[in-house]
């Protein structure tokens, strides 16, 4: 290995020994950029990559908040500003028990070359709380999120830093963050968040945009190895806002969705989610945290408790969409014995580095979330030029923009791996092609 990446992954390691989630994401990105850093000594100069790993910015607040009954809560708040070397920074704000420091950060660097590989001025960033909407009341919620605003409010804006949903963030989170903000500031800047509704300069399609996204990019695979997505089966982990997009897009498109999970287990439809009716009932299951066996109960489906969807053997391509690390190397063996050819990653890091390499080592393509799911931050870029420019696209013209940002994402992947001699290395051609906007930008701006 090149001596500056080594030294530098050593220090990584070293200063976020406690944080493994942010060391797995620097890990497998650092070490796909070995044939760029020899290429450019005069990284190591300037200790590019050293700058690169570290976040511009990061801070926690506390967030203290009353529940229905009278009774106050504390949760901690954070926002990750992780590199604003070619925009202000864009990112989601995820609301979770389980949301740590280290998850921001490593969601935060994602997002910065996931941000560059749109092709659109905008920088990396992440944030959120380890505060749980689910089982909370709407009010409970809307003071939680103005609670929360009181204090972001001082560090975003149109041309700072512009947060989205995310996990546990939606419509209904969305739309109290920016009255709070509006409220804060006596302002309506309605480019300081994206995924509004539409009556306050919401983008049409962008529900669906990751999972539009996520299709489109899967087709550019397809077409790639000389097949089409025409009756293709497909698995799909998570059923949430990505899954439902995914399922929608996939069904117009001539594919069927037949298998769903949640945290309860998986639901296999042998139907298909084909109707109009299945898929707007993920969207209740999703806004009540039904679970998936409520769809099985509703359909008369098998229904399988506790148990993930990768050992099923009726599918052609794999797609997870619900969080990070749900594929590790048990289950990446069981995929491989499947006979799966594609394994198309949507959410964040849903495997670990050890399972990416089985699946290519046993001639799986593998496509990266950082590539696959850009189309989420695409339609928040989109929605953005919307609110500076005062314009309202159609739907049509929403989805063909992201329709052409797809494609050149998986253009420039494919383009960057060959450049290095990489062969049709998805993984390796996105982390290079989004790298070196990033460090374009950082070289020509000077040190700091």
């Amino acid at each position: 290995m090149n001596a500056y990446l080594e030294k530098v992954l050593k220090e990584t390691r070293e200063k976020n020994a406690s944080q493994p989630e942010f060391c797995q994401t620097i890990e497998e990105v650092l070490t796909s950029l070995e044939p760029v850093i020899e290429r450019h000594p005069e990284y190591e100069k300037v200790d590019l990559l050293g700058r690169m790993v570290e976040p511009e910015r990061i801070f926690s607040f506390r967030v203290a908040w009353e529940d229905d009954n009278g009774n106050w809560h504390t949760n901690r708040g954070y926002r990750c500003q992780f590199n604003g070397a070619i925009g202000p920074y864009k990112g989601g704000l995820r609301f979770r028990g389980n949301v740590t420091e280290g998850m921001i950060k490593f969601l935060g660097f994602e997002q910065t070359f996931k941000n560059s590989l749109t092709g659109l001025p905008i920088g990396g960033g992440k944030g959120g709380s380890d505060f749980d909407p689910a089982g909370k009341s709407d009010a409970e919620i809307m003071r939680f999120c103005q609670a929360y605003m009181s204090t972001l409010y001082k560090y975003i804006g149109p041309d700072v830093d512009v947060p989205a949903g995310d996990i546990g963030v939606g419509a209904r989170e969305i739309g109290f963050l920016y009255g709070a903000y509006r409220h804060l500031k006596s302002v309506f800047e309605n480019g300081v968040l994206t995924g509004k509704g539409l009556s306050y300069g919401g983008s049409l399609i962008r529900p669906e945009a990751t999972g539009y996204g996520a299709i489109y990019y899967l087709q550019e695979v397809l077409a790639h190895e000389n097949d089409t997505i025409v009756g293709k089966r497909i698995g799909v982990s998570g059923y949430g806002n990505v899954s439902w997009g995914i399922i929608k897009k996939a069904v117009e498109l001539g594919a069927v969705c037949c298998y769903i999970s949640g945290s309860d287990g998986y639901v296999h439809d042998p139907e298909g989610i084909n109707t109009d009716e299945k898929i707007e009932y993920l969207l209740e299951m999703r806004e009540k945290h039904t679970g998936v066996k409520a769809y099985a109960d509703k359909y008369g489906c098998e229904f399988y408790p506790g148990e993930k969807i990768w050992g099923v053997k009726d599918v052609d391509i794999f797609m997870p969409a619900a969080t990070q690390n749900e594929v590790d190397m048990e289950e990446a063996k069981q995929i491989v014995e499947s006979g799966v050819k594609y394994y198309i990653e949507v959410s964040n890091m849903p495997t670990t580095n050890e399972a990416i390499a089985y699946l290519k080592e046993n001639g799986v393509i593998v496509a990266p979330s950082k590539a696959v799911n850009a189309g989420g931050v695409a339609v928040s870029a989109l929605e953005m030029s919307q609110n500076s420019e005062r314009l309202s696209w159609t739907a049509e013209e929403v989805d063909q923009k992201l329709h052409g940002i797809m494609k050149n994402i998986h253009k420039i992947s494919v383009e960057a791996a060959e450049e290095y001699g990489l062969g049709y290395d998805l993984i390796a051609g996105a982390n290079i092609a989004g790298f070196q906007k990033v460090a374009d930008a950082m070289m020509a701006q000077g040190v700091f």
